[in-house]
């Protein structure tokens, strides 16, 4: 059901997707009826919500600026798309019915996009609030004007502005993803239109236990999916080269659940659809045997001899890569090494580097994990915290990421030229939390076999 609105086009359309959030629809509500910019149509999309969203939704329904929309469970990007055929503003912009409004977002956010035809979306800062919309930090973005050269890091799905004519152009939002609209709009616009934001908190975010951004697992995977999808439509199957250096046996061969560890690493790389020839270089003459006898019937596995030299505690790895290259050739796009240490990193997390690596132009990838942590370092003095972390604004150039899951993609072009494996732009992919487990000390095994022995994961 679709209440009647005015017949003037607005300049910008907001639209609030909503689902059992009457603690907080009000409040979103009224912080877009109350903006300084008043050019702008309100939508509001009710996704079947079983509690008293809807009374609370129909007092608006006089209000010649709304039109409600009543729909049973489409999800998120069904509702998107929905939003964007009842829409009639330039500009089209989300907000989630727990978040809320600063009241000059859409004055600040339609100004930058009036004053360039060719910008295609436009994000703020933010602010952090808890359960009753008390400010508990705020978060600060690269300024994009000034310091971002490399495009992975993407605007929040909801409060972004886009304009529509793009929008649309770019065929509206993807139906096959159940979430991170966000992610989906970043890839498709940083490849054909201008991007930027205004530093300035102009919406609040809720965090609260209902939240589906706290779903690590669910947001990873359908980013990796994504990645998939838009990097085989741009550039096909993009051949890579696995090399998964060994020093010795001690890790290899060692069982994890009666099972060598290296025949995990070898397995997913294996499963991996863009690995087109797997490299185990050791000179453990043990594992090569190993390997030899296992995998005799895998044509692209070899195995390369490496140098005692060349396999020492912190040997640079270039001169094994450059060993194997005049073994194997160069006809490949993506080098990609694997560490062993790491079983529980899946096939798609491997996919998903050298996907990643396409999407975003970047010359290098490696896996990691966000640091959520408080770090301190000691000055002689005592300990101080690593980047005034203990501060109130969060800036995004000081956030921390540790280097895990053992993973390294680069170009093969960027490898021939630095003779490195890591330079130029790095990019990251973010592994979850089992993958990162690594196999470092006897607590890392024991801790490993009894997640095997639960069965809590299934090997990709």
């Amino acid at each position: 059901m679709i209440s009647k609105v005015k017949n003037k086009s607005p300049l910008i359309s907001v639209y609030i997707t909503n689902y059992n959030y009457a603690n907080y629809i009000q409040q979103s509500i009224e912080s877009v009826l109350n903006q300084t910019e008043q050019d702008f149509e309100l939508l509001i999309i009710d996704d079947g919500s079983t509690d008293n969203s809807t009374d609370i939704i129909e007092i608006y329904r006089s209000n010649e600026k709304v039109k409600i929309i009543y729909q049973q469970n489409k999800g998120l990007n069904v509702s998107n798309n929905i939003a964007l055929r009842a829409s009639a503003g330039k500009y089209l912009i989300r907000l989630d019915a727990d978040d809320f409004l600063h009241h000059s977002a859409l004055e600040k956010l339609s100004s930058v996009m009036e004053s360039d035809d060719k910008m295609g979306l436009v994000f703020p800062d933010y602010y952090l609030v808890d359960k009753k919309g008390n400010i508990t930090e705020q978060f600060q973005r690269h300024n994009f004007n000034d310091e971002v050269s490399l495009l992975d890091q993407a605007a929040h799905g909801a409060c972004t502005m886009i304009r529509v004519e793009f929008l649309k152009a770019l065929g509206g939002y993807n139906e096959s993803f159940s979430c991170q609209d966000g992610y989906d709009i970043w890839i498709k616009f940083t490849a054909r239109y201008k991007v930027t934001n205004v530093n300035q908190p102009l919406f609040y975010y809720r965090q609260h236990g209902n939240n589906l951004t706290r779903n690590e697992t669910k947001i990873l995977s359908t980013r990796a999916n994504m990645n998939e999808f838009y990097a085989y439509d741009r550039f096909g199957t993009l051949k890579s080269l696995c090399i998964i250096p060994v020093r010795d046996g001690s890790l290899a061969l060692q069982l994890l659940n009666g099972q060598p560890v290296i025949e995990y690493a070898i397995h997913t790389a294996l499963q991996c659809n863009n690995i087109k020839k797997i490299v185990i270089s050791t000179p453990d003459v043990s594992v090569r045997k190993y390997v030899a006898g296992k995998f005799s019937k895998y044509k692209n596995v070899i195995i390369h001899e490496r140098e005692e030299k060349e396999a020492g505690l912190n040997v640079d790895l270039v001169p094994t890569i450059e060993s194997i290259l005049k073994k194997t050739g160069t006809g490949y796009e993506v080098i990609t090494v694997f560490n062993i240490a790491f079983p529980f990193i899946k096939s798609s997390d491997i996919d998903n580097a050298i996907h990643t690596l396409y999407i975003f132009n970047a010359d290098s990838i490696i896996s990691v994990r966000q640091e959520e942590s408080r770090l301190f370092q000691h000055n002689g003095g005592g300990l101080v915290p690593i980047l005034g972390q203990e501060k109130f604004t969060k800036l995004e150039r000081e956030s921390l990421y540790k280097l895990t899951g053992g993973i390294t993609a680069v170009r093969m072009k960027v490898f021939l030229k630095s003779k490195k494996i890591t330079s130029g732009k790095i990019g990251h992919i973010v592994v979850d939390q089992l993958s990162a487990m690594g196999l470092f000390t006897e607590f890392d095994f024991q801790m490993a076999e009894n997640f095997l022995q639960k069965k809590l994961i299934t090997k990709k």
